[in-house]
């Protein structure tokens, strides 16, 4: 079992009659990657803002390794926070940058020194010390703001949407930056941002927001295949979801119908009498004849587009019902996948236990 390092309990936060926060219950443990994911105004800056020291909860408690910090101002908390604007000295070498926070607490000079060339070190601009912000590319200011948030030794470092400023390129090659310095390092990482491909790639942990509460907090394969609504599964990755009918549900198996489709599936969960069917695009298979599909669990449809990728073929099929479905094949210079025709009949059949069913919200 991991060693909780912070956690928020019952912790809520409102500003006038607005309620941002609603009774949060969240452990945060010693030296994981967490993501808070949700969409914009969902409370996960406010979450972080709350740790860091900037705000102060309307009810609740805020504890690290055991002490209450609710009252503690920022300065005093073992948590650091990169900013989404990095809010670097533009007057400021990067090495004074970097030491700032440690001359604002009278570190002594050589201290001093050693850890800010460290800090140069871990994030590789040694070589760039003497330069202003203003010099240095979007992902070079980012690793400053990086390395003058750990240069404090924080227990915790805080990142606001710290990527979203970058190119998608540099976006991808500060993922995995910031990952292998999180593994090197071994501090907790609390991570804010709205970019489901983001959070899926870096994290250890997932919580997804969604206005002021947490629907579902796990690992990023458990919050993938094993959402906990619809919601959940339609933010993280695409899903086309189908609203059906219940006909019956007992021994674990639920019987369906989507329009003039019955299915029975394997189900484990309380159903409502209208419930939902989710299938990942990338779970159908697409045939062209139907004495190839494999499964009772298949639709029928007209291809009306198909969006190449590259190592990605996206194909959009019309069902009779007027409703459009994705399904995404891998694409190689052996597939036939290009082979497909505009209008051409396609079958698409999942194996069972590849879907998720819900209850209809």
């Amino acid at each position: 079992m991991s060693q909780t390092l912070l956690s928020l309990k019952n912790v809520s936060k409102s500003y006038g009659d607005a309620k941002i926060l609603k009774n949060i219950d969240l452990d945060i443990y010693n030296g994981e990657f967490l993501t808070l994911l949700g969409p914009s105004g969902c409370g996960k800056t406010t979450i972080l803002r709350l740790i860091g020291g900037f705000e102060k909860p309307t009810s609740g408690e805020i504890i690290m390794d055991g002490e209450k910090i609710n009252e503690l101002p920022p300065e005093k908390r073992a948590a650091n926070t990169v900013f989404q604007s990095y809010a670097l000295f533009p007057h400021m070498s990067v090495y004074d940058n970097i030491a700032f926070g440690l001359k604002m607490k009278n570190t002594p000079k050589e201290t001093i020194e050693k850890e800010v060339i460290k800090a140069l070190e871990l994030v590789k601009l040694t070589e760039h010390k003497v330069k202003k912000p203003s010099e240095l590319s979007g992902g070079q200011q980012q690793r400053v703001a990086i390395a003058r948030a750990l240069v404090n030794k924080p227990h915790i470092l805080l990142l606001d949407e710290s990527l979203s400023a970058l190119d998608y390129k540099l976006r991808k090659e500060m993922q995995l930056e910031l990952k292998t310095l999180q593994r090197k390092l071994g501090i907790t990482f609390l991570f804010v941002t709205h970019d489901q491909e983001e959070a899926l790639s870096m994290s250890d942990r997932i919580v997804v927001m969604k206005r002021g509460g947490i629907e579902q907090i796990g690992t990023p394969k458990d919050i993938y295949e094993e959402p906990k609504n619809v919601f959940v599964a339609n933010f993280i990755g695409e899903a086309n979801t189908f609203t059906c009918e219940l006909l019956e549900h007992k021994d674990q198996r639920a019987t369906i119908r989507y329009k003039d489709r019955t299915f029975n599936l394997a189900c484990t969960k309380e159903l409502t009498p209208e419930c939902s069917l989710l299938i990942r695009p990338e779970d159908f298979r697409v045939e062209k004849n139907f004495e190839d599909v494999k499964s009772d669990n298949y639709f029928i449809g007209n291809l009306v587009d198909l969006i190449y990728k590259g190592t990605i073929i996206d194909l959009l099929i019309e069902l009779d019902s007027g409703e459009t479905l994705r399904a995404s094949e891998f694409y190689n210079e052996d597939s036939d996948a290009l082979g497909y025709e505009i209008g051409q009949q396609l079958f698409l059949y999942w194996v069972e236990g590849w879907e998720v069913l819900l209850p209809h919200e």
